[in-house]
């Protein structure tokens, strides 16, 4: 009897966890379909952390780059983008390989951004307050038009400003001042 009380009460959490979780995914997609959001989008499945020391950003050989899992979580990107009708205004990617490649397949067309490259280690970490600053300008002066301003970059980057901790692939829409309205796990 008790185990079998035990057992309810521990699927009966799993449910409410997994369905808030779904409602969660729900709500992100219903803002995005909204448009005029930023959505920022950490890069695919690339394993490993960071980059090789002495890598280079116009050759993809030295980088961390995707993985097949990588790759093919970009597509689904794209697909649930499509799915949910999310209206595009633009997509500005990180000059790393990985991030061009998530937008890539995610969305095939795509610009570079130098405010979105990584400032997770030397020497690019100290490009930070020069970037982020460049980021806030330009999100402050876009205007979507009804569309979302779609931007691939790095943990570093939609850490510092959002605050929220992003796992591969996932996606974090929020408003123009980057506050955090929602978020979707794509793996």
């Amino acid at each position: 009897m008790k185990n079998n009380i035990i057992s309810l009460f521990l699927n009966l959490f799993l449910f409410f966890i997994f369905t808030s979780q779904l409602n969660a995914s729900d709500l992100a997609w219903n803002l995005a379909q909204e448009g005029n959001k930023i959505i920022l989008i950490r890069h695919s499945i690339a394993p490993g952390g960071g980059d090789p020391t002495g890598f280079k950003i116009d050759d993809c050989k030295t980088q961390r780059n995707l993985s097949k899992k990588g790759i093919n979580q970009s597509k689904k990107i794209g697909k649930l983008f499509k799915k949910n009708r999310v209206p595009i205004d633009q997509v500005l990617s990180s000059q790393w390989c990985r991030c061009k490649d998530t937008a890539k397949y995610a969305f095939n067309d795509y610009k570079e951004f130098t405010a979105l490259n990584s400032t997770f280690q030397s020497p690019y970490n100290k490009n930070e307050g020069k970037q982020l600053k460049e980021l806030y300008n330009y999100a402050k002066k876009w205007n979507g038009n009804g569309g979302n301003l779609v931007l691939i970059t790095h943990y570093s980057i939609i850490t510092a400003v959002t605050n929220a901790v992003p796992s591969s692939g996932e996606i974090v829409v929020a408003d123009k001042n980057f506050k955090v309205l929602g978020t979707i796990l794509t793996d």
